[in-house]
């Protein structure tokens, strides 16, 4: 009797242990879907999509590279802005900024472009006199103040009041200028032709010689054939091309007063 409880107990426990394994199987197959779905339910950040480019599939995040993208366009936007701001700027600056040309006469530009070339270089005056047919007059190179005679590279003021020649130089410098050097024939009939009354120019006698204002002595003289008088001179209106007289330096009369640019 006891042989046969064992055989039926060990039975029993084979029975119980086949019993046990389908058990076991099923709870491991339902623990591995559980851990499936769970894992659909919170998919994690690194999942991949796949794009394809050229033919050729790689894998890309889609959430970075959208970010990529939108830092780039913000960076392109930044310069463009960067440099339109620039070119709007440099435009108002070259706006506002005057023009400004050349203050040099085209006859100087001229002569000086004579004298470069190796030919002997003389005044404008003197060039005018010379060829007066082929070197242009610019009279507008520079504007003459109002009141003020225009003439080659110099402007001329002919007073409406008198006084001794020493005032008259230091009312011309006042001005600016001095009393008229004649240098030039042409500068003397121009002067003659404009001249309604007498007037001291920028002419003294030093001891035995004549000098200008700007201490140069007198090249080429006009004076009128009258007696001597003074030691300072005077162009009379005379409308002749010799009209030069001498006067007392202390004597009044109306000046010339004379401006070079």
């Amino acid at each position: 009797m006891e042989m046969q409880d064992i055989a039926k107990e060990k039975e029993r426990s084979k029975e119980d242990e086949g019993a046990s394994e389908p058990m076991l199987e099923v709870k491991i197959e339902e623990e591995a879907e559980t851990d499936h779905y769970s894992k659909l339910q919170s998919p994690s950040e690194d999942i991949y999509s796949e794009a394809v480019h050229g033919g050729t599939p790689f894998k890309t995040r889609p959430g970075k590279q959208t970010e990529g993208n939108t830092r780039v366009y913000r960076v392109a936007c930044f310069f463009l802005t960067v440099i339109c701001l620039v070119l709007l700027l440099v435009v108002i600056i070259l706006s506002m900024k005057p023009q400004t040309g050349s203050t040099e006469c085209p006859e100087r530009a001229e002569s000086t472009a004579v004298e470069k070339g190796g030919a002997p270089s003389c005044s404008y005056e003197e060039c005018l006199d010379l060829f007066p047919s082929t070197i242009p007059q610019h009279r507008d190179c520079r504007q003459c103040a109002d009141g003020w005679l225009t003439f080659g590279r110099s402007c001329f003021y002919l007073s409406t009041f008198r006084l001794s020649w020493d005032e008259s130089q230091r009312n011309c410098t006042a001005r600016g200028g001095a009393l008229a050097v004649v240098t030039s024939r042409r500068v003397q009939n121009f002067l003659t032709e404009k001249g309604k009354m007498i007037y001291w120019i920028g002419l003294r006698q030093k001891g035995a010689t004549w000098t200008w204002v700007d201490n140069t002595v007198v090249q080429e003289s006009y004076w009128a054939n009258v007696p001597p008088g003074g030691e300072c001179g005077i162009l009379s209106n005379a409308k002749s091309p010799e009209n030069w007289i001498k006067a007392s330096c202390n004597a009044v009369s109306y000046f010339i007063c004379q401006l070079q640019f």
